[in-house]
């Protein structure tokens, strides 16, 4: 698998998932039990089963006639609304078709992969058996008409690759590939042929095959292929003949290089194959030959760069019958010539499960990826006395006959699988265990689960599924689960999100379904926009974000630089303001309330500095700035924005009309001049502009109209008091601020000359992204946002927030984030008219137990719940983690399936 540098060979491919449905296995898990337990999956019909499929009397009572088969369960059920199938279309559909579309989506999960959202082409390499189905429908004329006949054929036609391409929207290589028995291994190679040449950058690979109907058996005839008793005993000496089987089994490979970047998990690498055909020089067209068989185990060989001895297993095509097993067993003992006896294990998965027709391969193969990844060789039921036509002790092989630990010899566990096909189509495949991955890395203390579906009732079911699957799996890490649920599924209508510490917590909350912290919601809308609301002073409290500059690289690191550039400008360093002391304990994910803090009980106001407002401004620019960025590196980025007061310098500086060196200069510089005027006051008003201009007096001013019935204002501290007297005395309740100075207002007149001044010294440029005018209520227009006078009105006119908004909810999809402390723009928001579901806080309001990272990623898991599409590659970007095997949907099936018709023969007169 390395090369001498120890990088992974370029020729090597990784098997990254595998999915497959098999008589007496509805999944893979249940079906490595089967193999390692030796399990028979044939069944065996009794007359009442087979004379309700169709099996006339005469004929299972014909000597000869075996009625066994492998059956696949539920073969007749689909979920035809989740691909899109009206239920006459489904009706009509080959259940092939069906099998194989569920079957690959399983896959694609299990790799980690969600369907149509892969940036590279995903080919479709599929094989099927002979659709039998197409008769049932054909016999019946209404169903046949009512979806017309071209759509009755197109439904059932071989195409099973394009149509899973379709569904699935995959863009990559699309082939049918019917090589007889041999079509699943053959699709293997042609999916690395296309890996390898580059055409691809995922491929799926496998085959189906369903009888119509399962619950029937066949005529064995002496000498024949098929079994007389009903078994199939590869190797053995009363091996006589085959058993047919049903089932789908679909694999998805990648470049193993590409696999180990991508932290995919890898089941087993295939490192080399090869396909050929017997040619003519044989005794009848569907005889096997050795020579073709030595030929296509050897180029295997020889591709991987492996020697014959080097392999410890190999899963046979053994088909049991008497011609066929000698003529393998002599090929491998010639490929594999001069390597000891009794080296190498062989088996056949057809005596578990029957011959599978055109997914035979696909069996084999993946019982064999499944035996390497266990490190252990299944047995090969019903195998007894070797067959006297094989000489065994001769050869490397013997038949493995219980489970025992696949032990290597100092070197990677490989195994070979053949598949050889009915007329001569030979393929080969060398596998090898994984490579040892490194342990994945640190991750955030606190883990966000998303979880969707199309239904309520699915959406149930993947709750609990994915509740068991992490108790019973204590071996992977949350956050891998985590990671993989997020980037590794499709996003539906119904979801639901959890943000959890650790795996018991995790379980314990998906199996309670607690409300306040199962997080659920209905949406269709995709990629709905997102405005960014930045708020002023006010809300702003010690200690806000800590938790994020201690957890968040991102968030720390703009915080530095803010804190670094505006040491210069104010010779303090806002860090320690915003985070006096030491860290507290870090609370838990419920939204506890801290009550004194809540009732202004705590340590006493004149203690915090954050009061000042030298630093009061820069300290909320430098968490609302950190905020945006770490937003956006999780691919939450903003359309519009808009901000109150102070927040529209962060707006601006995001949009690029200032850089940030310049806003932190300037900021400081604000903040300093404000610092030097006389102190005044600020009032909540609930009240419309009209109600209070005529209390404006004595120096008042509206300072700001921020909702519908909602003002503030401003101005000298005893004419705010006598109006706060006077209101409440009207049984207005009204509220002081937070405030030290009498914010935009006539008071702030006598500074904004020199702030001017100070701007016009430096470059504004036109906003990159739009955002409303707190001076206008409107989309500010370029030659405002480079205008220093226009920022030396911003400082002291009223703000036009309600205007701003109104603006701003004029495009209905959009959804609100509130970018800094409390949540207060969001309630004005909600007043203008937002609905509730679309406004969203980013930090926690002070007097909130909750920790700051918890309730960010609960904030991140609300938007994407309401259509907010973030970059999960971005969010878990530093981190090193893996894509790993997760419970995949939970498809609602149906029966869709119709009988076959016969005609009554006439009765003679």
């Amino acid at each position: 698998m390395n090369n001498a540098a120890g990088a992974p060979n370029p020729q090597d491919v990784a098997i990254v998932g595998m999915a497959g449905r098999f008589p007496g296995a509805r999944d893979l898990e249940e079906f490595w039990r089967n193999l390692r337990e030796g399990v028979r999956c044939i069944s065996r019909f009794g007359e009442d089963e087979m004379a309700a499929a169709g099996v006339r009397s005469r004929e299972f009572r014909a000597p000869g006639y075996v009625p066994a088969s492998g059956v696949l369960a539920d073969a007749e059920m689909f979920d035809a609304a989740f691909f899109g199938f009206t239920p006459r279309e489904a009706l009509v559909l080959n259940p092939q078709h069906r099998v194989f579309l569920e079957c690959a989506w399983e896959a694609l999960e299990r790799a980690g992969y969600a369907s149509g959202e892969y940036e590279g082409r995903i080919g479709v390499y599929a094989a099927g058996g002979q659709n039998e189905y197409l008769l049932n429908v054909l016999s019946h004329r209404s169903l046949r008409e009512s979806v017309g006949e071209f759509q009755a054929f197109l439904w059932n036609s071989g195409s099973i690759a394009t149509l899973t391409s379709f569904k699935l929207d995959l863009e990559g290589p699309s082939l049918n590939v019917q090589t007889a028995c041999s079509s699943a291994l053959v699709t293997v190679h042609l999916a690395c042929q296309s890996l390898l040449t580059g055409e691809s950058d995922m491929a799926l690979a496998g085959g189906v095959h369903v009888a119509t109907p399962q619950q029937r058996g066949y005529l064995a005839t002496p000498g024949g292929i098929m079994s007389p008793t009903g078994e199939c005993r590869p190797f053995d000496a009363d091996a006589r003949g085959t058993v047919g089987g049903n089932g789908v089994g679909v694999v998805v490979l990648k470049r193993l290089e590409d696999a180990l970047a991508d932290g995919d998990t890898v089941h087993a690498v295939v490192r080399g194959s090869a396909v050929n055909n017997d040619g003519a020089r044989k005794v009848g067209y569907t005889a096997p030959r050795r020579e073709g068989q030595v030929a296509v185990v050897t180029e295997a060989l020889a591709v991987a760069g492996v020697e014959p001895g080097e392999v410890s297993f190999v899963e046979g095509h053994g088909s049991g019958t008497e011609v066929g097993d000698p003529i393998e067993v002599a090929a491998l003992a010639a490929a594999f010539g001069g390597v000891a006896p009794g080296s190498c294990a062989l088996g056949s998965v057809k005596a578990n499960v029957g011959h599978l027709d055109a997914a035979a391969g696909a069996a084999g193969l993946i019982k064999a990826a499944l035996a390497l990844e266990h490190g252990e060789i299944p047995p090969t039921p019903g195998f007894a006395r070797p067959n006297p036509r094989i000489p065994f002790e001769h050869t490397p092989f013997y038949v493995n006959t219980e489970a025992r630990p696949w032990t290597p010899n100092g070197a990677p566990r490989r195994a070979g699988v053949s598949s050889f096909g009915m007329g001569g189509t030979n393929a080969h495949v060398v596998l090898e265990e994984a490579p040892e991955l490194p342990p994945p890395g640190p991750s955030r203390p606190w883990q966000l689960l998303v979880l969707s579906a199309r239904t309520p009732a699915a959406l149930e079911a993947a709750t609990d599924r994915l509740a068991a699957h992490l108790r019973a799996h204590p071996e992977q890490e949350l956050a891998d689960a985590a990671h993989t649920l997020r980037v590794g599924r499709r996003r539906f209508a119904q979801r639901r999100v959890l943000v959890c510490r650790g795996r018991e917590d995790a379980a314990a909350a998906l199996e309670a379904r607690d409300p306040r912290r199962l997080l659920e919601a209905a949406q269709e809308r995709e990629e709905r926009p997102v405005a960014f609301l930045f708020p002023g002073v006010g809300d702003h409290y010690a200690q806000m974000a800590r938790g994020l500059y201690e957890s968040e690289p991102v968030f720390r690191r703009e915080a530095d630089r803010c804190a670094e550039l505006l040491l210069e400008h104010t010779g303090t360093d806002v860090r320690a303001a915003l985070f006096p002391g030491e860290a507290a304990g870090e609370p838990d994910a419920g939204a506890a309330v801290d009550l004194r803090a809540m009732l202004g009980r705590g340590a006493a106001a004149g203690e915090d500095p954050l009061r000042r407002t030298e630093l009061a401004h820069p300290a909320v620019f430098t968490v609302e700035y950190a905020l945006a960025q770490l937003w956006t590196s999780w691919g939450v980025r903003p359309d519009a924005m808009i901000g109150h007061s102070l927040g529209e310098y962060v707006a601006a500086t995001l949009a690029g009309v200032f850089t940030l060196e310049d806003a932190l200069a300037l900021l400081a510089e604000r903040a300093r001049l404000i610092g030097g005027l006389p102190a005044g006051a600020m009032l909540a008003v609930p009240l419309d502009p009209p109600e209070v201009e005529p209390l404006l007096r004595d120096g008042l001013a509206l300072a700001a109209h921020n909702a519908p019935g909602l003002c503030t204002v401003s101005g000298p501290a005893e004419a705010v008091a006598a109006l706060e007297a006077e209101l409440v005395a009207r049984g207005v309740a009204c509220r002081r601020l937070a405030a030290e100075h009498a914010f935009h207002s006539p008071a702030m007149e006598p500074v904004a000359g020199r702030l001017a001044e100070r701007l016009r010294a430096m470059r504004l440029r036109a906003p990159r992204i739009p955002f409303v005018s707190n001076v206008t209520g409107t989309w500010i227009r370029p030659e405002e946002a480079t205008d220093p006078g226009y920022w030396a009105r911003h400082l002291c006119r009223t703000v036009r927030f309600a205007e701003g908004m109104e603006e701003l909810l004029r495009d209905g999809s959009r959804v609100l984030l509130e970018v800094g402390p409390g949540r207060t723009l969001g309630t004005f928001a909600l007043h203008a008219g937002a609905a509730e579901d679309a406004v969203f806080a980013s930090l926690r309001h002070a007097y909130t137990r909750q920790a700051d990272q918890a309730f960010l990623l609960e904030t991140l898991g609300r938007l994407w719940m309401a259509g907010v599409r973030p970059d999960w590659a971005g969010f878990a970007d530093g981190e090193r983690r893996r894509r790993v095997p997760l419970p995949t949907y939970p498809f609602e099936r149906l029966k869709y399936w119709v009988e076959r018709r016969r005609r009554r023969r006439r009765g003679r007169v």
